[in-house]
Formats: C-alpha cells, structure tokens, sequence
C-alpha cells in the first residue's frame, strides 16, 4: 500500500478525526484516510481506491463517484457535431432516462440556442440528471453582479452552474491580459456570488495540470480561491490534453493534501489517454468525472464516457449506474450518434460492433465451448450482442455458430458443413466478404443444404447509358428478361445511373407476382475497388443494404464490371427477402 508523508500542521482546522489511539490518530478525509502522529505534524494518506485492495478493510466501498456529461457544451465543440435546440432536448431526456448524474445544456452567455435550450429544459421534471449551465469568470475589471455573461448564468435557472477560470499564469497574463492576484479574484468573487444565490457551483480548473506543471504554488492557490468562497466541485481539467498518466497520478494525490472540496476531472484524448487519465485521477481520489457520449470535442475529442463508465461499473465495482441502466449503455451510444448524424465506431470499446465479434477458428471454437475465453465480459452487461464471422479464416465452428444464429442447426460431421466452408474461402479469395452480408451467405448455406428455391430466373440484362454535348443529363435505360412459373417477361425502365435503373427494371417485374416487393427499399450503396493497381480494370465490390421496414440485410456482389457485381447483390437481396417471406 503506497504511503505519503504530509505536513498537515498548518491547516489542523481540515481534519477530523474518527479513531484515536495512544500511537497515532486516523482521520477521514474526502477521497480517502488520514493516520497522524498524536500533534497531527505528520501522516499518511492512504485514497480509498487504495483501501479496496487492502485486506483490512474488506467492506464494499459506497459509490461518490458522480459522471458529469458535457456533450451537448464540449462535445458539440467537435468537428462536424451540431446540434438543433430539438435535438439537445432529446438527447438530455436520453441521458436522463439512462441515469446520468449531471448534464451540462451548453453556455447561455455564448447564444441564442443555448438559452433556449435552458428555457426549454426549465419546464421539464429531470429524473435522475442535475442540469448545469456552464460559463466563466467575471471579466477582469467588472463587478460580479455588473457582469452580463454571469447575470445570465443565473438566467438560466438550473441548479447548478459550472464556470471555469484560468490557473495557468500564461493564459493569465498572455490571454486574459490581467493580474495574477485579480484573476485569482475573478474566480472567488464569481464562486461567492453564485453561491450567495442558491446555486450548486463546479469550478472548472482550466489548463490545470499545465499550469501546475508551470507553477504548481499559483495553480493551487487558484484552487484555495474557489475552495474558500464555497465551490462545491474542484474539477482538475487536462485542457490540452498532453498529460501523462503518471503526472495525473501525482498532481492529484498532491491536490488531495492542500484542498478538501470534492475533487473531479476533465480530461481530453490529444494523446488517446483522455480515459485512462480519468481512471487514474478517480483512483487518486477524484470523485467526479467529465466526459461526453462517444468521446465528441474539440480537436481529438473529450474522455469517453461510453468507456469510463462500464470500466467504473464493471472492472473497479464502482457503481456509478446500476445495471438495469448499463443494459442500455450501447443503445444511448447509438442514439447521440444519430441524432449527431455520426457514423459509430465500430470499434469502440465495450459498445462498438465489433467488440465481440469473433472470426478466427481458433477462438470461435473457444468461444463456443466458453465465452469469456476469448470475451473480457458477457456482451449484454452492456447491451451489446455476440457476433460470430465467417471468412477466410473461419474454421467449422464459426460456420456452425453463424448457421444456428442465421436459424439452422447444422451438426459439424455434415458434409455440407464443409461444403459451406469451403465455398465461403474460394469467394473470399476472389474478393467477397460476408461479415457484413448476412443476406448473402444465408443463400450460400441454402444452397449448400439443397433448401434454395429459385422465385425468378435471370434469361438477360441490358444496359444503355447515353450522353450528349448539348445536353446536360444523363439518360440511362435498363431492360431486363426474366422467367417466372415458365412465363418470360420483358421490362424496362429509366434511372439516374444505370443501376438505379436496373433495380427499377427489376421492381416492376417481380412486383407483378410477388406485390409485397414494394416494401423493399436500398438504404445502403457502397462499393469498394479491389486490387486498385490494375485501374480501371480493377475488381469491383458491391455491397446492399436493404430493408422491408422491420428487418435489414445486406448482400455482396464481386465482379470485374461494376454493373454485373451490382446485379448480383441486387438479386440475392430479392431473393434473400422472397426465400423469407413467400413459400412456393
């Protein structure tokens, strides 16, 4: 157990003591135990993540740690994130049914929007969330209660306001332009005053950690100020995002011996430890943690709360949501990306798509005979899903376990079981994928398994595509000849491009005998170039995204011709659908 010593002679107004021996006496401090000498000249400070481990104290440690989201201010500082005043409403009420503690709604010194949204937020009941309105400093030279940006602040009429000031003295004198004592009393003067009105107050720390690194005396007394006028969070902020774990790691546990307000963190990912800097000053003490959904902000992006939060849960029994709420962790993630209009990482851990997607052999095959092998935690704690691959590294037991999720029970001594293997490797290698076009490899097992009934037979194809000097459109046409029940049809039709006019073509065929094709629509499009050192001549990839409004599927086309590996996905998403829907 890591031990410090502390003078605490100057300040024995801080400490209160809950044992008292003839030896030493122990106090208990936020964040974490105090055991002094009987004068209480020298001690030790032991933080309670600290206490967990130890085998003297075996008593479950009752969550302080408090999340305190700021997507909709510091996330929609991000590139490419804007949000309406409809859509920060929704997102608050989603961050609130999923048990979020604290939710910063935006700056209404800043515009119009963000005092809407606080106007808005006033008439709604919060269920589990604080709203916080965020601002800074009275100006340098301004009388608190003569200042518009924190007047307004009080406008807002939330219960708690959050504001930051500066702590680096080179953002003092280089940007503020003021004083090293008048920026100290910029930051008490506008706690006191918030305070005096009732309010819940957060003072953010700005460019903490640089500034201590700077001039650790002048950091901490901008902190004292705050501390001394009555703020009830000190929240260290990593502004630039270039701390190192282990500085994170010291400068707080120094923090912990000069103040003792709650301490939070705020931390941004410039060097992709924004959420390991998080745990790191959590374990130090820290009590509350800042961070936005998907890790949206500035430049690199904020500490990701959708990772913080199951590592507090799950891995360190930090109950910072129960896990009804974390059930629903993955769907919130789901959702700010859509309302943000976000591609989501799949990537990402605990909620991303891949998280517990298996595709070698090897692993498949542990996976099936025990998850957490190959699993660091059961996939739903989270509200995410197993997902089994198949490709070219898949052995017999991804087949068998993608079989039984896609409906069939197949045994692992069937011949087609190896049939199904290995047309899966020989498309594979001529450059099909099926991770994501689950549509198509139904068919392939189908097939394999002599179940695939033919709805419709292609006899042929034809396109035309004609462009003119004097004109500025492109005319295409498709025709396309079919056998369905023996009876040949002949269509055509016009699209903007000649897929587009080929599906049309396709449509107006099949719609005749099977009506409920109308339901079908192309959601997705996307086409990848394989082998793009032979140009033009490249190899094609297509893949389809398709949906009949209850239920999506994708299939995937390979050619040489975009047009034919476009057909091919085009027809076995029709025939996925037909095969599902319709019995001959």
């Amino acid at each position: 157990m890591a031990r410090e010593k502390h003078n605490f002679s100057e300040r024995p107004h801080q400490i209160t003591p809950i044992v008292h021996k003839s030896l030493c006496t122990v106090h208990l401090l936020e964040g974490g135990i105090l055991i002094t000498d009987i004068k209480n000249t020298f001690g030790t400070f032991v933080p309670c993540y600290r206490l967990l481990k130890s085998a003297v104290f075996s008593a479950p440690m009752k969550s302080g740690v408090t999340l305190y989201d700021t997507t909709l201010r510091d996330g929609s500082q991000g590139e490419d994130i804007n949000f309406s005043l409809t859509d920060k409403i929704r997102i608050a009420e989603k961050l609130d049914q999923f048990g979020m503690h604290y939710i910063e709604g935006g700056w209404p010194g800043s515009n119009p929007k963000d005092i809407a949204f606080f106007h808005e937020a006033s008439k709604r009941k919060w269920h589990h969330a604080k709203i916080a309105a965020f601002g800074s400093t009275r100006k340098a030279g301004t009388p608190v209660e003569s200042d518009d940006q924190v007047r307004l602040l009080l406008e807002a009429e939330t219960p708690v306001i959050t504001f930051f000031g500066k702590t680096w003295l080179l953002q003092v004198t280089e940007v503020l332009r003021t004083t090293p004592d008048e920026n100290l009393a910029m930051i008490g003067d506008t706690t006191r005053f918030l305070k005096d009105h009732g309010r819940e107050v957060i003072y953010d720390a700005e460019h903490f950690f640089d500034g201590y690194k700077d001039n650790p005396a002048y950091a901490i007394d901008s902190l004292l100020a705050a501390e001394k006028a009555g703020a009830d969070f000190l929240v260290l902020c990593d502004t630039c995002g270039g701390t190192m774990p282990e500085e994170i790691e010291r400068i707080v546990q120094e923090v912990r011996k000069r103040v003792t307000t709650k301490i939070g963190i705020h931390t941004h990912n410039d060097c992709g430890l924004g959420v390991a800097n998080a745990i790191i000053a959590i374990q130090n003490g820290a009590v509350q943690v800042q961070g936005t959904i998907n890790g949206y902000g500035e430049r690199t992006g904020n500490c990701n709360l959708t990772t913080v939060i199951p590592t507090l849960a799950i891995k360190m029994k930090v109950p910072v949501v129960n896990s009804g709420q974390l059930k629903h962790l993955r769907e919130l993630s789901l959702f700010v990306d859509e309302i943000a209009n976000v591609r989501h990482d799949i990537r990402a851990p605990y909620i991303g798509q891949t998280c517990f997607a298996h595709k070698g052999g090897m692993h498949v095959n542990a996976v099936q005979k025990l998850a957490r092998t190959y699993e660091h935690i059961e996939p739903e704690t989270v509200g995410n899903v197993r997902r089994i691959l198949v490709g070219e590294l898949s052995g017999r037991s991804n087949i068998l376990m993608k079989a039984e999720e896609l409906g069939y029970k197949l045994d692992k001594d069937l011949p087609e079981v190896k049939k199904i293997l290995s047309n899966i490797k020989k498309l594979e290698s001529e450059g099909y994928e099926f991770e994501a076009a689950e549509g198509s490899l139904d068919l392939l097992i189908k097939k394999a398994l002599g179940n695939h009934k033919r709805f419709f037979e292609l006899l042929e194809y034809h396109v035309t595509m004609f462009k003119s000097s004097d004109l500025d459109a492109l005319d295409c046409e498709a025709t396309v000849k079919l056998k369905i029940d023996g009876e040949e049809t002949l269509t055509a039709a016009e699209g903007d491009g000649p897929v587009n006019a080929l599906d049309t073509a396709l449509r107006k065929t099949l719609e005749r005998y099977y009506p409920s094709i109308k339901k079908v629509e192309l959601t997705d499009y996307k086409v990848r170039i394989l082998e793009s050192h032979r140009g033009t001549s490249s190899r094609t990839r297509v893949f389809i995204l398709s949906s009949d409004g209850h239920k999506q599927w994708g299939t995937v086309g390979v050619s040489d011709n975009l047009v034919e590996a476009s057909w091919i996905a085009l027809v076995d998403s029709f025939d996925y659908y037909l095969l599902r829907n319709h019995k001959r």
